[in-house]
């Protein structure tokens, strides 16, 4: 870059300061409380104050940007003056006795930046510099220079200096340190009903919904939580029971760890801290406190089997060698940040993503929005191309490496990226990513790939690799019917088979002497692991379960019911997960140790699904009866009410009567109430206007069980008209509920014209309603574009990329720790024909991966 500074050629100075900067006084800005100000790190790179061209932060919108992109920002913004931060390292001039001068305090660190931890202290001193850049000629004005400025000028910068960084609030804890005791935890009353809360398998006390539980402190109710627009969520009985009870605090069923829960008060409207909730939890039967003993470690016979773990899988005590270069950049540990590692190191060594961010990296930041640190595109874009430029993974000079030798040092230099920026946004809303705490990096996983899915734009959505069909198969175990159904997935979740273990005879021996050195207070044996064959957990995999509530339309009532699984397409790259966590019956959370057998190459071939079989006879397509509620006063139950009525048949015969005493037939009538969603007999006599002379006008109506209805003419729900429109019957419902015709019109081909999944879709793409009729426009374009790679052919669904069931492993994801709450994930990647580790920074050639001991498996098709 080019710079122009302030003094001629002999010394005079070209032009007072304050004139220069008078024509740009308009466009600076003070930051204000609230402002966030990104003065460590580039928002398109990791370039920071410590890189060789420093950061530039814009005074206007106070984003930070490298010396590779500050000429963009200019260009698309206009704004002209930047303030250029840059952080100078030296090493420090020896003393007289040969080493290194003693330390003292350095004035000249103003810049609120983390010391470089690979530097040693002793041996090197910091020094920051902060000077103004004005725009396109690179005048520099060096600060501080109070009395030459303007006052705004100087303000503005002392301001933007002293600012705290961004992610402040992402630091450990801050967001627990807000939550305030309740006023009722402490005289909490619990009723000694006998209520003892198993530890799992629980279900709404008042509907069949299986998730989003909260238990009730008082009487150890268990009900679902309020539905929410994104289809989570449940239908508000915990509420509801509060309002007739009065009973105040409810903990989050799935939350509770050795470090708490998560609690609820009605009362005061917000979440609480309940200082006494292992006593509150224990009147149920949930051991809390015996949680924390196996949680914490406390016990030496619960640590030592653990050290082992950590040992093998970080592969300690091996000398591994460091790898630098493209692919091989580590990423600093943000505080329980190792999922989030592990995670993307997996994601961008897949070539789809490659290209889809960082081969499309100009576009994206080309287009990026005026915010670029709030674009998901944008900081995929960013962390793609941290990982794989190689510009943040260097090896370390000759002279640095014979002193690292020397030392027995072995630490990266300057090498490394951290993904604050990428975690503050891929967070955001987020209550558990958006903590410290440590998660599991299967559910991250997936909330990356529902992001990937919200955000792709043009043709090729990456995440479609992962998509894969999967046909269950359901039997009623007495009628002998059956019913096929397909949905999406992304993973393939294997249980593990612990009958199946081959050296049962070593782990009942392990089990006694475990058991006589704890009676004795004697170190623990050897650990023993559980060797499950990798066959055995398919096996299981493969094998029917049974179905809990099964409703059999054959015989219109409960019954028992089996289900079984296989793929109705295999996805390009298979993710295979190994259910290794549950929860004893003590309700301290496990994690089941074992050694799984995991092949290098995997045939699946033989899961393929088949199908309707010739001699099976399929389920009658009946709905099961439901319960209506008998006041829908507020918006939850209203919607309830909406998703219940999709489910199952349900007309205002009043209306009906009112049509039919206008003589028009009794099922026409029936029809057009039903057609129209019970909005009245205004609204219906519109459609039997317009159906009167439809042949099957007066056909009675067949309903299907999944608010599907069809008569033996062309209005079919469900029926792909010739011009590919959705029938404008269930259009109009959609409409008539307050949502866009051309949402109605996209959310029916998503889901092929089913309308309980139409509102679903809209429910959970809320940013398309917002956006309006161009998105929907762009989004129906690019569908139709990408019609070859669809479920079914000539049909809108799920983009799949289908092939062969033969795979190749090419990188797994190890945890370390006794629960997905707690401890430590590792990557391990096989590169350019050997296997490579990932441990947060530290990157280097692994000498013994731990193939058995993962959690998370990455394959890729083995082209046939």
């Amino acid at each position: 870059m080019q710079r122009a500074a302030l003094l001629g050629a002999g010394g005079e100075r070209m032009g007072d300061l304050g004139e220069l900067l008078v024509p740009y006084v308009p466009t600076i800005r003070v930051p204000k409380s609230g402002d966030r100000v990104y003065k460590t790190e580039c928002a398109f790179s990791y370039d920071s104050p410590d890189s060789e061209g420093g950061l530039y932060v814009c005074m206007n919108t106070f984003l930070g940007f490298g010396r590779e992109h500050v000429e963009r920002h200019y260009r698309k913004t206009g704004q002209c003056v930047y303030l250029h931060l840059k952080r100078h390292v030296t090493e420090k001039v020896p003393g007289a006795s040969g080493g290194a001068l003693p330390k003292r305090r350095n004035a000249k660190l103003f810049l609120d930046l983390e010391t470089n931890g690979d530097l040693n202290s002793d041996d090197f001193e910091y020094e920051d510099e902060a000077k103004l850049v004005i725009f396109p000629d690179h005048y520099e004005i060096s600060l501080p220079n109070i009395e030459e400025l303007p006052a705004l000028v100087t303000i503005a910068c002392d301001a933007l200096l002293s600012a705290k960084s961004p992610y402040r609030k992402q630091e450990p804890d801050s967001w627990e340190e807000e939550l305030q005791a309740s006023k009722h935890a402490k005289t909490l009353v619990q009723l000694d009903n006998g209520v003892r809360i198993p530890p799992s398998g629980w279900k709404c006390s008042k509907c069949d919904l299986r998730e989003n539980l909260w238990l009730n402190l008082t009487d150890g109710s268990v009900l679902c939580g309020k539905w929410f627009f994104d289809g989570s969520g449940g239908n508000g009985h915990a509420m509801e029971h509060y309002k007739e009870t009065g009973y105040p605090l409810a903990v989050k069923l799935g939350t509770i760890t050795p470090d708490g829960a998560d609690v609820y008060s009605f009362d005061e409207e917000e979440p609480v801290l309940d200082p006494h909730i292992a006593k509150h939890l224990a009147h149920f039967g949930i051991d809390m406190l015996q949680m924390q003993v196996t949680e914490n470690g406390l016990r030496d016979n619960d640590i030592k089997p653990r050290v082992s773990e950590w040992e093998v899988i970080q592969e300690a005590g091996v000398k591994l060698k460091p790898m630098y270069g493209p692919g091989y950049t580590g990423m600093k540990n943000l505080g329980n940040s190792c999922y989030l590692n592990a995670v993307m190191q997996a994601i961008f060594s897949i070539p789809e993503f490659q290209r889809a961010y960082v081969g499309n990296l100009p576009r994206i930041f080309d287009y990026s929005p005026l915010d670029p640190t709030q674009d998901f595109n944008t900081q995929m874009a960013k962390l793609g191309h941290g990982l794989l430029s190689g510009q943040y993974s260097k090896p370390p000079m000759k002279s640095e490496l014979i002193e690292q030798v020397m030392k027995e040092e072995h630490k990266p230099q300057h090498n490394g990226i951290s993904p604050q920026m990428f975690k503050a946004f891929i967070s955001k809303g987020h209550p558990e990513f958006s903590s410290n705490r440590q998660q599991d990096a299967q559910e991250f996983f997936l909330h990356l790939i529902n992001l990937v899915e919200r955000n792709a734009v043009g043709s090729e959505n990456p995440s479609d690799v992962f998509r894969f069909l999967v046909e269950e198969r359901t039997q009623c175990c007495q009628s002998r019917k059956v019913r096929y159904t397909e949905r999406v997935d992304y993973i393939m979740q294997l249980p593990v088979a612990m009958e199946a273990a081959t050296n049962k005879d070593e782990l009942i021996a392990y089990e006694l002497k475990r058991r006589e050195a704890e009676t004795a207070r004697r170190p623990p044996p050897e650990l023993v692991r559980a060797k499950i064959p990798f066959s055995a957990c398919l096996q299981a995999f493969s094998e029917p379960t049974n179905v809990e509530d099964f409703w059999s339309s054959a015989l219109q009532a409960k019954s028992a019911g089996v289900k079984t699984s296989r793929f109705a397409s295999f996805p390009e790259y298979l993710v295979v997960q190994i259910k290794k966590f549950t929860f004893g019956l003590d309700w301290i959370p496990k994690k089941l140790d074992v050694s799984v057998d995991m092949p290098d190459f995997l045939d699946i071939s033989h899961l393929r699904a088949r199908g309707l079989q010739p001699g099976e006879e399929e389920l009658p397509d009946l709905a099961p009866p439901i319960v209506i509620p008998d006041d829908p006063k507020d918006e939850i139950r209203l919607l309830y009410f909406i998703k219940s009525f999709l489910v199952a048949l349900d007309i205002d015969e009043s209306s009906v009567m009112q049509l039919a005493e206008m003589g028009f037939p009794l099922e026409a009538c029936r029809k057009a109430v039903y057609y129209t969603g019970n909005l009245g007999a205004e609204v219906a006599f519109n459609w039997i206007i317009a159906h009167m002379e439809e042949p099957d006008f007066a056909e009675p109506l067949v309903v299907s069980a999944f608010g599907a209805a069809a008569s033996s003419g062309a209005a079919v729900f469900g029926a792909v008209g010739l011009d590919n429109q959705p029938p404008e019957e269930i259009v109009a419902i959609i409409v008539s509920m307050g949502f866009q015709r051309n949402l109605a019109i996209q959310a029916l081909k998503a889901t092929n014209n089913n309308l309980e999944r139409a509102l679903e879709w809209i429910f959970s793409h809320p940013e398309l309603e917002e956006e309006g009729e161009p998105a929907l426009d762009l989004m129906d374009m690019e569908n139709n574009a990408n019609a070859n790679i669809l479920a079914e052919t000539g049909s809108e669904g799920p983009r799949i990329k289908d092939g062969s069931g033969r795979y190749e492993l090419f990188g797994f994801i190890s945890h370390m720790g006794t629960s997905t709450m707690s401890g430590h994930y590792v990557c391990h990647l096989k590169k350019e024909g050997r296997w490579v580790i990932y441990n947060d920074l530290r990157v280097c050639a692994s000498e013994r991966p731990p193939k058995d001991l993962g959690y998370i498996y990455f394959y890729h098709r083995i082209p046939s």
